[in-house]
């Protein structure tokens, strides 16, 4: 039996305005409230996946590897590891995960491999045994990143991930690491070969969709981020993933929604798409 549990990471408040895109602040914020300095919170929210097999996550949040300047200037609200703990709680340890997917190498959904920030620089991948997947496309990005994006990034990550001899490029839609039961999908709107994980369950796939929408809001298809790449391109690539999932009865599962870890969804007679039974947070949904 395959049992999947909401992992919560670091959370963070970031600006409204450049999460919501060319969206106005008076609709956005009926959606998520910002506070005095129009930031919202987002949680780093991440995907257990157990099965008599194998112990796979997806994603790893952004952590505290920042120094304390930077990790106030990103939102980073805790100051302890908060992935670590949350494993711990449900009862898994680090080195019990087997396979770790990152949709991308950005510092917010891949920064929770490294250990927290020390004075003397020093960092150690905080899962010792498992093995790293990050998509071809995405993987040559953090490696040569555009000067728009290059501070999303974390060199030293990447000299980590392949050091560890453990980094597997994944170039299809599976993996022979993962086997089945895991396809993916992949997008180019919000960075170039974000890989999105299908996950075979018997009520439905469950898809976490990183940042093709990172939360509720972002279902509609116009809602999009001023971080995104390709806006229109995302659009595009979030319409036939939706309608594909609609027909299956796929789920969604939400890695910066501060509330809702995953929901239904469904497309209405005027043809939006709209999430629908939401829930706050898994606890080894299995069904």
């Amino acid at each position: 039996m395959r049992t999947l549990t909401s992992i919560p990471g670091n959370s963070q408040r970031l600006d409204g305005g450049a999460m919501f895109g060319n969206a106005p602040r008076a609709l956005w914020s009926r959606w998520i409230a910002p506070d005095e300095a129009n930031r919202i919170p987002l949680a780093c929210r991440c995907l257990l996946i157990r099965d008599p097999h194998q112990t796979v996550l997806l994603e790893a949040g952004i952590g505290v590897f920042f120094e304390p300047k930077l990790r106030d200037r990103f939102g980073v609200v805790e100051e302890e590891h908060v992935l670590l703990r949350s494993l711990t709680e449900a009862g898994v340890d680090p080195a019990e995960v087997d396979v770790v997917v990152l949709s991308h190498l950005h510092f917010d959904h891949a920064g929770g491999l490294l250990s927290p920030w020390r004075e003397d620089g020093h960092f150690e991948l905080v899962f010792p045994r498992a093995r790293f997947l990050v998509g071809l496309t995405a993987w040559e990005r953090a490696c040569n990143p555009h000067f728009r994006d290059r501070a999303s990034f974390v060199p030293m990550l990447n000299d980590r991930l392949v050091a560890s001899g453990r980094l597997e490029v994944v170039e299809g839609n599976t993996s022979k690491t993962l086997g089945s039961g895991f396809t993916f999908h992949r997008s180019d709107g919000h960075t170039p070969g974000l890989l999105i994980t299908e996950v075979a369950m018997p009520g439905g796939p469950v898809v976490f969709v990183a940042d093709l929408a990172p939360g509720c809001p972002w279902v509609h298809l116009p809602i999009t981020m001023g971080y995104d790449r390709y806006p229109e391109q995302l659009i595009g690539e979030k319409e036939v993933l939706f309608t594909d999932l609609v027909a299956r009865g796929g789920r969604l599962f939400y890695t910066h929604d501060p509330t809702v870890a995953l929901s239904g969804i469904e497309r209405d007679q005027r043809g939006r798409f709209h999430p629908v039974d939401p829930v706050s947070s898994l606890r080894e949904l299995d069904h």
